[in-house]
Protein backbone atom coordinates (compact mmCIF):
# COMPACT_ATOMS: atom_id res chain seq x y z
CA UNK A 1 0.00 0.00 0.00
CA UNK A 2 1.46 3.42 -0.95
CA UNK A 3 2.27 5.62 2.01
CA UNK A 4 0.02 8.44 0.78
CA UNK A 5 -3.05 6.20 0.46
CA UNK A 6 -5.43 6.96 3.33
CA UNK A 7 -6.65 4.05 5.43
CA UNK A 8 -10.43 3.60 5.41
CA UNK A 9 -12.22 3.01 8.69
CA UNK A 10 -14.93 0.53 9.63
CA UNK A 11 -17.43 3.39 9.84
CA UNK A 12 -16.58 4.57 6.33
CA UNK A 13 -16.89 1.07 4.88
CA UNK A 14 -20.30 0.62 6.51
CA UNK A 15 -21.60 3.71 4.71
CA UNK A 16 -21.45 1.81 1.43
CA UNK A 17 -24.59 0.30 -0.06
CA UNK A 18 -24.22 -3.35 -1.06
CA UNK A 19 -26.66 -4.76 -3.67
CA UNK A 20 -27.82 -7.75 -1.63
CA UNK A 21 -30.83 -8.30 -3.92
CA UNK A 22 -28.49 -8.73 -6.90
CA UNK A 23 -26.55 -11.40 -5.02
CA UNK A 24 -29.79 -13.25 -4.31
CA UNK A 25 -30.74 -13.04 -7.99
CA UNK A 26 -27.41 -14.62 -8.91
CA UNK A 27 -27.97 -17.20 -6.13
CA UNK A 28 -24.88 -16.16 -4.20
CA UNK A 29 -27.06 -15.65 -1.14
CA UNK A 30 -30.34 -17.32 -0.24
CA UNK A 31 -33.73 -15.75 0.31
CA UNK A 32 -33.37 -16.39 4.04
CA UNK A 33 -29.96 -14.78 3.97
CA UNK A 34 -31.33 -11.73 2.20
CA UNK A 35 -34.12 -11.47 4.76
CA UNK A 36 -31.66 -11.57 7.65
CA UNK A 37 -29.43 -8.99 5.97
CA UNK A 38 -32.35 -6.60 5.38
CA UNK A 39 -33.36 -6.96 9.01
CA UNK A 40 -29.81 -6.29 10.27
CA UNK A 41 -28.05 -3.98 7.81
CA UNK A 42 -28.09 -0.19 8.42
CA UNK A 43 -30.06 -0.58 11.66
CA UNK A 44 -29.31 1.16 15.00
CA UNK A 45 -26.72 -0.47 17.25
CA UNK A 46 -29.17 -1.37 20.01
CA UNK A 47 -31.48 -3.03 17.48
CA UNK A 48 -28.63 -5.06 15.97
CA UNK A 49 -27.49 -6.07 19.45
CA UNK A 50 -30.95 -7.47 20.17
CA UNK A 51 -30.94 -9.44 16.90
CA UNK A 52 -27.58 -10.96 17.81
CA UNK A 53 -28.83 -11.84 21.28
CA UNK A 54 -31.93 -13.52 19.81
CA UNK A 55 -30.46 -15.30 16.80
CA UNK A 56 -26.73 -14.56 16.60
CA UNK A 57 -25.54 -17.84 15.00
CA UNK A 58 -27.92 -17.32 12.05
CA UNK A 59 -26.32 -13.96 11.28
CA UNK A 60 -22.82 -15.40 11.65
CA UNK A 61 -23.80 -18.14 9.20
CA UNK A 62 -24.89 -15.54 6.64
CA UNK A 63 -21.79 -13.38 7.08
CA UNK A 64 -19.40 -16.31 6.70
CA UNK A 65 -21.26 -17.76 3.71
CA UNK A 66 -20.83 -14.41 1.94
CA UNK A 67 -17.09 -14.45 2.69
CA UNK A 68 -17.02 -17.95 1.30
CA UNK A 69 -18.98 -17.38 -1.89
CA UNK A 70 -18.54 -13.71 -2.86
CA UNK A 71 -15.14 -12.34 -3.85
CA UNK A 72 -15.85 -8.72 -4.72
CA UNK A 73 -13.49 -6.68 -2.53
CA UNK A 74 -16.05 -4.04 -1.58
CA UNK A 75 -18.47 -6.72 -0.33
CA UNK A 76 -15.77 -8.64 1.54
CA UNK A 77 -14.68 -5.40 3.25
CA UNK A 78 -18.28 -4.65 4.20
CA UNK A 79 -18.89 -8.06 5.82
CA UNK A 80 -15.58 -7.88 7.68
CA UNK A 81 -16.61 -4.41 8.91
CA UNK A 82 -19.93 -5.82 10.18
CA UNK A 83 -18.14 -8.63 12.05
CA UNK A 84 -15.52 -6.20 13.39
CA UNK A 85 -18.28 -3.89 14.60
CA UNK A 86 -20.15 -6.59 16.51
CA UNK A 87 -16.98 -8.01 18.11
CA UNK A 88 -15.59 -4.58 19.02
CA UNK A 89 -18.88 -3.73 20.74
CA UNK A 90 -18.76 -6.98 22.69
CA UNK A 91 -15.76 -9.35 22.32
CA UNK A 92 -17.73 -12.10 24.10
CA UNK A 93 -19.76 -12.43 20.92
CA UNK A 94 -16.88 -14.56 19.65
CA UNK A 95 -18.81 -17.43 21.24
CA UNK A 96 -21.39 -17.10 18.45
CA UNK A 97 -18.83 -18.63 16.07
CA UNK A 98 -18.68 -21.72 18.28
CA UNK A 99 -22.42 -22.36 18.54
CA UNK A 100 -23.37 -26.01 18.12
CA UNK A 101 -26.06 -25.10 15.57
CA UNK A 102 -23.30 -24.11 13.13
CA UNK A 103 -21.69 -27.58 13.07
CA UNK A 104 -23.92 -28.76 10.23
CA UNK A 105 -22.78 -30.58 7.11
CA UNK A 106 -25.13 -28.33 5.11
CA UNK A 107 -22.89 -25.39 6.01
CA UNK A 108 -19.61 -27.02 5.02
CA UNK A 109 -20.50 -28.64 1.74
CA UNK A 110 -20.83 -25.45 -0.38
CA UNK A 111 -17.51 -24.31 0.99
CA UNK A 112 -15.76 -27.58 0.33
CA UNK A 113 -16.93 -27.61 -3.27
CA UNK A 114 -15.15 -24.30 -3.77
CA UNK A 115 -11.91 -26.06 -2.82
CA UNK A 116 -10.93 -23.32 -0.36
CA UNK A 117 -10.76 -25.49 2.73
CA UNK A 118 -10.82 -29.17 3.61
CA UNK A 119 -12.26 -28.61 7.07
CA UNK A 120 -15.32 -30.65 8.07
CA UNK A 121 -14.92 -30.80 11.83
CA UNK A 122 -16.65 -27.64 13.06
CA UNK A 123 -17.91 -24.30 11.87
CA UNK A 124 -15.33 -22.21 13.73
CA UNK A 125 -12.62 -23.80 11.61
CA UNK A 126 -14.60 -23.00 8.50
CA UNK A 127 -14.43 -19.35 9.51
CA UNK A 128 -10.79 -19.63 10.46
CA UNK A 129 -9.86 -21.05 7.06
CA UNK A 130 -11.64 -18.17 5.35
CA UNK A 131 -9.91 -15.56 7.48
CA UNK A 132 -6.47 -17.06 6.91
CA UNK A 133 -7.14 -17.00 3.18
CA UNK A 134 -7.93 -13.31 3.43
CA UNK A 135 -4.87 -12.58 5.57
CA UNK A 136 -2.57 -12.80 2.58
CA UNK A 137 -4.53 -10.96 -0.09
CA UNK A 138 -6.67 -7.93 -0.83
CA UNK A 139 -6.54 -4.47 0.68
CA UNK A 140 -4.87 -3.66 3.99
CA UNK A 141 -8.36 -3.25 5.46
CA UNK A 142 -9.16 -6.89 4.58
CA UNK A 143 -5.88 -8.18 6.00
CA UNK A 144 -6.06 -6.17 9.21
CA UNK A 145 -9.72 -6.94 9.94
CA UNK A 146 -9.22 -10.63 9.14
CA UNK A 147 -6.37 -10.84 11.64
CA UNK A 148 -8.24 -8.96 14.35
CA UNK A 149 -11.44 -10.98 13.90
CA UNK A 150 -9.55 -14.26 13.73
CA UNK A 151 -7.59 -13.44 16.90
CA UNK A 152 -10.79 -12.73 18.82
CA UNK A 153 -12.54 -15.86 17.52
CA UNK A 154 -9.61 -18.13 18.36
CA UNK A 155 -9.16 -16.59 21.81
CA UNK A 156 -12.87 -16.89 22.53
CA UNK A 157 -13.21 -20.57 21.67
CA UNK A 158 -14.15 -23.13 24.34
CA UNK A 159 -10.93 -24.98 25.16
CA UNK A 160 -12.78 -28.31 25.29
CA UNK A 161 -13.52 -27.68 21.64
CA UNK A 162 -9.89 -28.36 20.67
CA UNK A 163 -9.86 -31.96 21.86
CA UNK A 164 -13.25 -32.60 20.28
CA UNK A 165 -11.99 -31.32 16.95
CA UNK A 166 -8.79 -33.33 17.27
CA UNK A 167 -10.78 -36.51 17.94
CA UNK A 168 -13.02 -35.81 14.99
CA UNK A 169 -10.02 -35.12 12.78
CA UNK A 170 -8.40 -38.40 13.67
CA UNK A 171 -11.46 -40.27 12.39
CA UNK A 172 -11.74 -38.31 9.18
CA UNK A 173 -10.23 -39.50 5.94
CA UNK A 174 -9.73 -35.90 4.87
CA UNK A 175 -6.95 -33.69 6.05
CA UNK A 176 -8.47 -31.44 8.71
CA UNK A 177 -6.66 -28.27 9.79
CA UNK A 178 -6.33 -28.21 13.57
CA UNK A 179 -6.26 -25.20 15.87
CA UNK A 180 -2.47 -25.66 15.91
CA UNK A 181 -2.36 -25.17 12.12
CA UNK A 182 -4.45 -22.03 12.46
CA UNK A 183 -2.29 -20.52 15.20
CA UNK A 184 0.95 -21.26 13.35
CA UNK A 185 -0.44 -19.55 10.25
CA UNK A 186 -1.32 -16.52 12.33
CA UNK A 187 2.15 -16.34 13.88
CA UNK A 188 3.67 -16.51 10.41
CA UNK A 189 1.54 -13.56 9.26
CA UNK A 190 2.25 -11.52 12.39
CA UNK A 191 6.01 -12.14 12.15
CA UNK A 192 5.92 -11.12 8.50
CA UNK A 193 4.21 -7.86 9.43
CA UNK A 194 6.84 -7.08 12.08
CA UNK A 195 9.63 -7.67 9.55
CA UNK A 196 8.05 -6.14 6.46
CA UNK A 197 4.67 -4.53 7.20
CA UNK A 198 2.00 -4.43 4.48
CA UNK A 199 1.05 -0.93 5.63
CA UNK A 200 3.86 1.55 6.41
CA UNK A 201 2.33 3.03 9.56
CA UNK A 202 -0.38 0.55 10.62
CA UNK A 203 1.18 -2.84 9.90
CA UNK A 204 3.33 -3.09 13.03
CA UNK A 205 0.77 -1.64 15.52
CA UNK A 206 -1.92 -4.00 14.18
CA UNK A 207 0.39 -7.02 14.41
CA UNK A 208 1.45 -6.16 17.98
CA UNK A 209 -2.18 -5.66 19.03
CA UNK A 210 -3.16 -9.10 17.74
CA UNK A 211 -0.03 -10.68 19.15
CA UNK A 212 -0.86 -9.29 22.61
CA UNK A 213 -4.16 -11.17 22.37
CA UNK A 214 -2.76 -14.40 20.94
CA UNK A 215 0.32 -14.85 23.18
CA UNK A 216 -2.00 -16.21 25.86
CA UNK A 217 -1.98 -19.36 23.71
CA UNK A 218 0.92 -21.73 24.59
CA UNK A 219 1.39 -22.72 20.95
CA UNK A 220 1.63 -19.08 19.86
CA UNK A 221 4.35 -18.46 22.45
CA UNK A 222 6.24 -21.52 21.25
CA UNK A 223 5.89 -20.69 17.53
CA UNK A 224 6.79 -17.03 18.05
CA UNK A 225 9.93 -17.82 20.05
CA UNK A 226 11.00 -20.52 17.59
CA UNK A 227 10.58 -18.00 14.76
CA UNK A 228 13.05 -15.73 16.63
CA UNK A 229 10.23 -13.26 17.17
CA UNK A 230 11.56 -11.88 20.47
CA UNK A 231 14.21 -9.82 18.68
CA UNK A 232 11.44 -8.20 16.57
CA UNK A 233 9.91 -6.75 19.75
CA UNK A 234 13.08 -5.16 21.18
CA UNK A 235 13.24 -2.09 18.86
CA UNK A 236 9.65 -1.24 19.86
CA UNK A 237 10.50 -1.06 23.59
CA UNK A 238 11.50 2.57 23.97
CA UNK A 239 10.07 5.60 25.80
CA UNK A 240 7.07 7.01 23.93
CA UNK A 241 5.45 10.46 23.72
CA UNK A 242 2.42 10.39 21.40
CA UNK A 243 -0.78 8.55 22.32
CA UNK A 244 -0.34 6.17 19.39
CA UNK A 245 3.25 5.33 20.30
CA UNK A 246 2.30 4.92 23.98
CA UNK A 247 -0.34 2.35 23.03
CA UNK A 248 2.16 0.50 20.82
CA UNK A 249 4.71 0.55 23.67
CA UNK A 250 2.11 -0.74 26.14
CA UNK A 251 1.03 -3.62 23.89
CA UNK A 252 4.66 -4.52 23.10
CA UNK A 253 5.45 -4.65 26.84
CA UNK A 254 2.30 -6.72 27.28
CA UNK A 255 3.73 -9.22 24.77
CA UNK A 256 6.99 -9.38 26.76
CA UNK A 257 5.01 -9.85 29.99
CA UNK A 258 3.17 -12.83 28.46
CA UNK A 259 6.50 -14.26 27.28
CA UNK A 260 7.91 -13.87 30.82
CA UNK A 261 5.69 -16.84 31.78
CA UNK A 262 7.27 -19.03 29.07
CA UNK A 263 10.59 -20.63 30.07
CA UNK A 264 12.03 -21.17 26.54
CA UNK A 265 11.76 -17.40 26.00
CA UNK A 266 14.12 -16.60 28.89
CA UNK A 267 17.32 -17.14 26.93
CA UNK A 268 16.09 -14.90 24.09
CA UNK A 269 15.13 -12.18 26.56
CA UNK A 270 18.38 -12.51 28.54
CA UNK A 271 20.69 -12.28 25.53
CA UNK A 272 18.92 -9.28 24.00
CA UNK A 273 18.73 -5.67 25.19
CA UNK A 274 15.22 -6.35 26.46
CA UNK A 275 15.92 -5.89 30.17
CA UNK A 276 17.86 -2.67 29.64
CA UNK A 277 15.08 -1.32 27.39
CA UNK A 278 12.38 -2.16 29.95
CA UNK A 279 14.30 -0.31 32.66
CA UNK A 280 14.70 2.72 30.39
CA UNK A 281 10.96 2.69 29.70
CA UNK A 282 10.16 2.70 33.42
CA UNK A 283 12.57 5.58 33.96
CA UNK A 284 10.97 7.68 31.23
CA UNK A 285 7.29 6.76 31.39
CA UNK A 286 4.53 8.46 33.37
CA UNK A 287 1.73 6.24 32.05
CA UNK A 288 0.64 4.01 34.90
CA UNK A 289 -0.47 1.12 32.68
CA UNK A 290 2.96 1.04 30.99
CA UNK A 291 4.85 1.15 34.30
CA UNK A 292 2.56 -1.54 35.70
CA UNK A 293 3.09 -4.08 32.91
CA UNK A 294 6.88 -3.50 32.94
CA UNK A 295 7.13 -3.91 36.73
CA UNK A 296 5.04 -7.09 36.57
CA UNK A 297 7.38 -8.40 33.87
CA UNK A 298 10.48 -7.59 35.93
CA UNK A 299 8.93 -9.30 38.94
CA UNK A 300 8.32 -12.44 36.87
CA UNK A 301 11.89 -12.53 35.56
CA UNK A 302 13.67 -11.59 38.80
CA UNK A 303 14.43 -15.14 39.95
CA UNK A 304 15.00 -16.62 36.49
CA UNK A 305 18.56 -17.31 35.32
CA UNK A 306 20.84 -14.28 35.49
CA UNK A 307 18.05 -11.69 35.33
CA UNK A 308 18.39 -10.82 39.02
CA UNK A 309 22.09 -10.00 38.68
CA UNK A 310 21.40 -7.95 35.55
CA UNK A 311 18.69 -5.96 37.34
CA UNK A 312 21.05 -5.14 40.19
CA UNK A 313 23.68 -4.03 37.70
CA UNK A 314 21.17 -1.81 35.89
CA UNK A 315 20.42 0.04 39.12
CA UNK A 316 16.92 -1.33 39.50
CA UNK A 317 16.98 -1.38 43.35
CA UNK A 318 17.39 2.42 43.43
CA UNK A 319 14.81 2.87 40.66
CA UNK A 320 12.24 0.76 42.52
CA UNK A 321 12.70 2.92 45.62
CA UNK A 322 12.08 6.01 43.49
CA UNK A 323 8.95 4.45 41.95
CA UNK A 324 7.58 3.51 45.37
CA UNK A 325 7.79 7.15 46.42
CA UNK A 326 5.44 8.18 43.60
CA UNK A 327 1.65 8.36 43.88
CA UNK A 328 0.22 5.32 42.05
CA UNK A 329 -3.45 4.38 42.20
CA UNK A 330 -3.05 0.80 40.94
CA UNK A 331 -2.86 -1.60 43.90
CA UNK A 332 -1.36 -4.37 41.75
CA UNK A 333 1.48 -2.03 40.79
CA UNK A 334 2.17 -1.07 44.42
CA UNK A 335 2.20 -4.73 45.47
CA UNK A 336 4.47 -5.69 42.56
CA UNK A 337 6.91 -2.89 43.46
CA UNK A 338 7.11 -4.14 47.05
CA UNK A 339 7.68 -7.71 45.88
CA UNK A 340 10.31 -6.56 43.39
CA UNK A 341 12.09 -4.54 46.11
CA UNK A 342 12.22 -7.51 48.49
CA UNK A 343 13.30 -9.86 45.72
CA UNK A 344 16.14 -7.55 44.70
CA UNK A 345 17.33 -7.32 48.31
CA UNK A 346 17.43 -11.11 48.55
CA UNK A 347 19.21 -11.29 45.21
CA UNK A 348 21.90 -8.86 46.30
CA UNK A 349 22.56 -10.96 49.42
CA UNK A 350 22.93 -14.11 47.34
CA UNK A 351 25.21 -12.59 44.73
CA UNK A 352 28.93 -12.64 45.36
CA UNK A 353 30.95 -9.62 44.29
CA UNK A 354 32.27 -11.50 41.27
CA UNK A 355 28.74 -12.55 40.21
CA UNK A 356 27.75 -8.89 40.15
CA UNK A 357 30.91 -7.98 38.24
CA UNK A 358 30.41 -10.84 35.77
CA UNK A 359 26.82 -9.78 35.10
CA UNK A 360 27.95 -6.20 34.45
CA UNK A 361 30.62 -7.29 31.96
CA UNK A 362 28.27 -9.67 30.12
CA UNK A 363 25.78 -6.83 29.73
CA UNK A 364 28.53 -4.85 28.02
CA UNK A 365 27.79 -1.62 29.88
CA UNK A 366 30.35 -0.71 32.56
CA UNK A 367 30.28 2.06 35.13
CA UNK A 368 32.42 3.18 38.06
CA UNK A 369 30.69 1.01 40.66
CA UNK A 370 32.78 0.62 43.86
CA UNK A 371 34.16 -2.85 43.07
CA UNK A 372 36.27 -1.61 40.12
CA UNK A 373 38.58 0.41 42.37
CA UNK A 374 38.32 -1.85 45.41
CA UNK A 375 41.69 -3.60 46.08
CA UNK A 376 39.95 -6.23 48.23
CA UNK A 377 37.69 -7.23 45.30
CA UNK A 378 40.66 -7.71 42.98
CA UNK A 379 42.72 -9.62 45.55
CA UNK A 380 39.86 -11.97 46.49
CA UNK A 381 38.37 -12.48 43.04
CA UNK A 382 41.38 -12.43 40.72
CA UNK A 383 41.42 -16.24 40.31
CA UNK A 384 37.74 -16.17 39.27
CA UNK A 385 38.84 -14.57 36.02
CA UNK A 386 40.42 -17.90 35.07
CA UNK A 387 37.00 -19.60 34.81
CA UNK A 388 35.99 -20.99 31.39
CA UNK A 389 39.35 -20.15 29.81
CA UNK A 390 39.30 -16.52 30.96
CA UNK A 391 35.80 -15.95 29.52
CA UNK A 392 35.14 -12.67 31.37
CA UNK A 393 38.56 -11.31 30.44
CA UNK A 394 37.87 -12.14 26.78
CA UNK A 395 34.51 -10.37 26.92
CA UNK A 396 36.19 -7.36 28.53
CA UNK A 397 38.66 -7.19 25.64
CA UNK A 398 35.85 -7.59 23.09
CA UNK A 399 34.11 -4.58 24.66
CA UNK A 400 37.10 -2.46 23.65
CA UNK A 401 36.30 -3.25 20.01
CA UNK A 402 32.50 -3.08 20.13
CA UNK A 403 31.45 -0.41 22.62
CA UNK A 404 30.92 3.23 21.66
CA UNK A 405 30.23 4.40 25.21
CA UNK A 406 33.23 6.38 26.60
CA UNK A 407 32.50 5.43 30.22
CA UNK A 408 32.36 1.73 29.34
CA UNK A 409 35.65 1.96 27.41
CA UNK A 410 37.36 3.82 30.25
CA UNK A 411 36.26 1.27 32.88
CA UNK A 412 37.23 -1.66 30.61
CA UNK A 413 40.75 -0.24 30.21
CA UNK A 414 41.01 0.31 33.96
CA UNK A 415 39.83 -3.24 34.72
CA UNK A 416 42.41 -4.68 32.35
CA UNK A 417 45.10 -2.68 34.15
CA UNK A 418 43.79 -4.07 37.46
CA UNK A 419 43.96 -7.62 36.14
CA UNK A 420 47.54 -7.03 35.01
CA UNK A 421 48.43 -5.68 38.44
CA UNK A 422 46.80 -8.36 40.59
CA UNK A 423 47.16 -11.58 38.56
CA UNK A 424 50.63 -13.20 38.78
CA UNK A 425 50.64 -13.83 35.01
CA UNK A 426 48.49 -10.84 34.12
CA UNK A 427 50.87 -9.22 31.63
CA UNK A 428 51.45 -12.48 29.74
CA UNK A 429 47.76 -13.42 29.59
CA UNK A 430 46.59 -9.98 28.41
CA UNK A 431 49.36 -9.92 25.79
CA UNK A 432 48.46 -13.41 24.54
CA UNK A 433 44.82 -12.33 24.16
CA UNK A 434 45.93 -9.50 21.82
CA UNK A 435 44.63 -6.75 24.11
CA UNK A 436 47.62 -4.45 23.64
CA UNK A 437 46.68 -3.34 20.10
CA UNK A 438 43.10 -2.61 21.11
CA UNK A 439 44.11 -0.53 24.13
CA UNK A 440 46.72 1.43 22.17
CA UNK A 441 44.08 2.53 19.66
CA UNK A 442 42.12 4.06 22.53
CA UNK A 443 45.06 6.23 23.58
CA UNK A 444 44.02 8.61 20.80
CA UNK A 445 40.33 8.60 21.82
CA UNK A 446 38.56 11.98 21.92
CA UNK A 447 37.39 11.36 25.48
CA UNK A 448 39.98 12.27 28.16
CA UNK A 449 38.73 9.62 30.60
CA UNK A 450 39.28 6.90 27.99
CA UNK A 451 42.78 8.07 27.05
CA UNK A 452 43.81 8.36 30.72
CA UNK A 453 42.81 4.77 31.54
CA UNK A 454 44.14 3.40 28.25
CA UNK A 455 47.52 4.98 29.12
CA UNK A 456 47.44 3.45 32.61
CA UNK A 457 46.74 0.03 31.10
CA UNK A 458 49.60 0.31 28.62
CA UNK A 459 51.97 1.48 31.38
CA UNK A 460 51.18 -1.56 33.50
CA UNK A 461 51.42 -3.81 30.46
CA UNK A 462 54.88 -2.55 29.53
CA UNK A 463 56.39 -1.57 32.87
CA UNK A 464 54.81 -3.99 35.29
CA UNK A 465 52.57 -3.25 38.25
CA UNK A 466 55.25 -1.84 40.57
CA UNK A 467 56.64 0.81 38.21
CA UNK A 468 53.25 1.71 36.68
CA UNK A 469 51.82 2.39 40.13
CA UNK A 470 54.78 4.63 40.87
CA UNK A 471 54.24 6.59 37.64
CA UNK A 472 50.55 6.94 38.39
Amino acid sequence: MPEDQPQISTEEVLKNDIPWETYMTTKLITGTGLQLLRRYDKKPDNYKAQLLDDDGPAYIRVFVSILRDIFKEETVEYILALIDELLTANPKRARLFHDASLASEDIYEPFLRQGLCTCVASYIYLDICISIKLLWKGSWFIQEKSCKILSLIVSGRPKAHDSAVANGASKSKKEVPTIDDVLKELVEWLSTQLKKPSHPSLGIPSAISCLATLLKEPLVRSSFVQADGVKLLIPLISPASTQQSIQLLYETCLCVWLLSYYEPAYEHLATSRCLRQLVEVVKGSTKEKVVRVVVLTLRNLLHKGTFGAQMVDLGLPQLVQSLKAQAWSDEDLLEALSQLEEGLKDNIKKLSSFDVYKSEVLLGHLDWSPMHKDPIFWKECITNFEEHDFQILRVLITILDTSTDPRTLAVACYDLSQFIQYHPAGRIIVTDLKAKERVMKLMNHENAEVTKNALLCIQRLFLGAKYASFLQ
